[in-house]
């Protein structure tokens, strides 16, 4: 390291601004943290552009099989509510069928009972005409034995003039008593006869009832069948609209993880092309370098957040890689400047190279590290960046890194 007491003069006034810059950030964060700083920092190295790419790829491959796997889901899904549509019209028919059956057997109650009405006033006027024949003939067999008057049937007997006319006289009387015994029979026999009738006009009439039960509980059964059917119908279609909009959100997040990678793309071949232009473009010896006070601790706090648990031969390489950025006119001449170049090294804009200073948690490798590179000593010769390995990167390989 070289300075002399005009130059530490000269860069007075710039090394307290950074110094108080570095307080106040060093404060807030103390601050956001609520005062309590910690003992040690799990040392994270930085993820790369390149690595984001990979990174990137890896979830916009997983986006889209997930797009797929959600694709043939909802095939699935249509399949099955297909189906279940094919299901429900069938059973729709044989609600139908089953109503339709149920209505006439309606019907046929209602016709049967109407007939056992009927029957049942055809028999009660039947009974009344039996008894009415059965009053008549009573009557007349008493008229015939207990009258005594001229108009008895004994008085017509004994008024015929000879025997024929008594026999003709005896034969008409007896042709009326079979008359009305023949019709008291018929009156019998017709009242019987309708009271079959009524008895199996309500045999049929309960079976009816019996059907109706039957067809009444299957239409039941049916319209329950309906009515599930539809419900996994309407739950299949919300299923489908949501494979849908899970789809539609897959695709959409698919979109911006491709515009992602090619930005990332860009940005990796632009690293890349800037390092073989730093590789090419002017570099300066290291000792046309001005170092600051705290660039030390700064270097070696940067090392730790990257690097801290490489083995010291990386943790030199990421110190190499800071100075040969210093020594490249690609970049600020200036390790203060390097560092805090815009989104270079993630420890920065995390905080958690601000947290590893306010603590000053570098270890006394990195201290050594830092000494080495700003001494000009290199062992990944005059990279710029580092990463871990992935397919496809070639470069200086150094303990879990890969420097290009």
């Amino acid at each position: 390291m070289k300075s002399t007491n005009r130059e530490s003069i000269k860069y007075a006034g710039k090394s307290n601004i950074i110094k108080k810059i570095k307080r106040v950030f060093a404060i807030l964060l103390a601050i956001v943290l609520i005062g309590a700083m910690p003992e040690y920092v799990m040392p994270v190295r930085a993820e790369t552009t390149l690595e984001k790419l990979q990174k990137a790829k890896q979830e916009k491959q997983r986006t889209e099989a997930a797009r797929e796997d959600t694709k043939d889901k909802k095939e699935s899904l249509t399949i099955t509510k297909n189906s279940l549509l094919g299901q429900l019209s069938l059973l729709n028919d044989d609600l139908a069928k089953v109503s339709t059956n149920l209505e006439k057997i309606e019907g046929d109650i209602a016709d049967k009972e109407e007939l056992i009405l009927n029957t049942q006033k055809e028999l009660a006027q039947a009974k009344q005409t039996e008894e009415k024949q059965y009053a008549n003939m009573k009557l007349r067999i008493k008229a015939m034995y207990e009258r005594g008057d001229s108009n008895s049937y004994l008085n017509f007997l004994l008024s015929s003039g000879s025997f024929a006319d008594f026999l003709n006289k005896s034969d008409y009387i007896e042709q009326i008593n079979k008359y009305d015994r023949h019709m008291f029979e018929e009156y019998k026999a017709t009242r019987k006869q309708i009271e079959e009738t009524e008895k199996k006009l309500n045999t049929e009439l309960e079976e009816l009832k019996l059907l109706r039960e039957e067809v009444d509980e299957e239409k039941s059964k049916v319209a329950s069948l309906v009515r599930k059917t539809s419900n996994n119908v309407a739950s299949y279609s919300n299923q489908i609209a949501d494979a849908e909009a899970t789809i539609n959100a897959l695709e959409s997040m698919i979109s911006e993880q491709e515009q992602d990678i090619i930005a990332l793309q860009k940005k990796y071949e632009e690293e890349l092309a800037l390092s073989r232009l730093a590789a090419k473009s002017k570099w300066r010896d290291i000792s046309e370098v001005r170092f600051e006070e705290g660039d030390r601790k700064l270097l070696a706090n940067l090392i730790y957040c990257e690097a801290g648990g490489e083995p010291y031969v990386g943790q030199v390489a990421v110190g190499a890689v800071v100075i040969n950025r210093v020594l490249s006119s690609r970049y600020p001449n200036t390790v203060v400047g390097v560092i805090y170049q815009n989104k270079q090294f993630s420890p920065v804009g995390s905080g958690r190279l601000a947290l590893a200073l306010a603590n000053d948690i570098a270890t006394p490798s990195c201290y050594k590290a830092a000494d080495e590179a700003m001494k000009g000593v290199t062992n990944v010769g005059r990279c710029v960046y580092f990463r871990t390995p992935i397919p496809g990167l070639t470069g200086i390989s150094i303990g879990g890194h890969i420097f290009y």
